[in-house]
């Protein structure tokens, strides 16, 4: 759902700037590293260390290049199979870096092993579920589910609670416990969206065989 409305919604918003960085000279793969690189870098230099607010500003601030990218491609009329490739593998670094940074805050600072393994977790069925549709659609199946928490719902849930969990810094009581929480509705999300893959490549991939057998049979 996410990904339907609001793609839509900042792909108008963030229009003009990807216009700006074409008449600058900038090119579309050179966002999506900056992007990642920025990402990377709010995530492991500030999560780690428990500093969820001023990590989620860095995060959001260049989470966006995943929009402009794709929308500069699109304004120069050259999406490629290179550009998508890098763009989709990129993804999957940054969200390694998010996940992986809020684990190791709770395997030190944080002190708790059960929400490290969440957080874990969350970061293995992420890449998981973008594989199990990258596989099926090499395979030759469309894979057409919209899974209950895909990349964008991940992304919020996590980030929006990261941020308003890092206001207990500046005395905003009880917003801790967001974090937890929304690392809980990630992990069982990501699982359920899992499922719902891996059953709709079963029954795609039934029906193709018994097309292709039936069209033998023939």
């Amino acid at each position: 759902m996410l990904n339907k409305y609001a793609r839509a919604f900042f792909t108008r918003v963030l229009t003009p700037f990807a216009a700006l960085l074409i008449r600058l000279g900038v090119s579309p793969d050179a966002v999506t590293l900056v992007g990642t690189g920025g990402v990377v870098a709010g995530a492991l230099a500030f999560y780690p260390r428990g500093e969820f607010f001023w990590g989620t500003v860095v995060i959001t601030l260049f989470v966006f290049s995943d929009l402009v990218d794709g929308n500069m491609a699109r304004q120069l009329g050259r999406s490629s199979r290179w550009g998508a490739f890098l763009d989709s593998t990129l993804d999957r670094v940054a969200d390694s870096a998010i996940f992986g940074g809020l684990a190791l805050w709770y395997a030190g600072g944080g002190d708790s092993m059960m929400l490290c393994a969440i957080a874990i977790f969350c970061l293995a069925s992420g890449q998981v579920v973008s594989y199990t549709k990258a596989r099926g659609e090499a395979i030759g199946l469309p894979v057409n589910v919209n899974g209950l928490v895909e990349r964008a719902e991940r992304l919020v849930i996590s980030l929006v609670a990261c941020g308003l969990s890092g206001l207990h810094a500046f005395g905003v009581p009880g917003v801790q416990v967001l974090l937890p929480i929304a690392l809980w509705i990630v992990a069982v999300g990501s699982a359920v969206t899992l499922a719902q893959r891996v059953v709709t490549v079963r029954r795609e991939s039934a029906e193709a065989d018994a097309v292709a057998h039936g069209g033998n049979g023939g």
